[in-house]
């Protein structure tokens, strides 16, 4: 049996995270720690609320391979959100420190579209179910 109530405030709570990307456009005014942060919790709470829908529990865990894995194991094609997996160090490690200098920085629009991508799948995924 699907939780639809869950999988609903998980949405509720990633579209905040996406509202906020969005708007953090400008790599000089927020970091790519903060905005790799706010990148791995949309998709965490996507794929949570993706689970949630199925009928599945969902680990308390930032990885979002994890989630991904637990997806597949459903029989969920998610083959295209596979590069949200490098977000995973946003959850925690660069949580708190910075990222390496030399390091190329973050794709915004490519992170937002495919951000954008998860959500409007979660958001069909829960209105076709009744749970939207």
């Amino acid at each position: 049996m699907s939780d639809p109530k869950q999988a609903r405030v998980l949405l509720e709570a990633a579209e905040r995270d996406v509202s906020a990307l969005r708007g953090m456009g400008d790599a000089t005014v927020f970091a790519d720690e903060v905005f790799g942060f706010h990148v791995q919790q949309a998709a965490e709470k996507l794929f949570k609320a993706w689970l949630a829908s199925l009928g599945e529990t969902y680990p308390l865990s930032h990885d979002l391979a994890v989630l991904l894995d637990l997806l597949n194991a459903c029989g969920m094609d998610v083959a295209r959100f596979d590069e949200l997996v490098d977000y995973t160090r946003y959850a925690v490690r660069l949580r708190y420190e910075a990222a390496d200098p030399g390091a190329n920085p973050l794709e915004r629009e490519t992170a937002v579209r495919r951000v954008e991508a998860l959500l409007e799948e979660v958001r069909q995924r829960l209105t076709s179910e009744g749970g939207g």
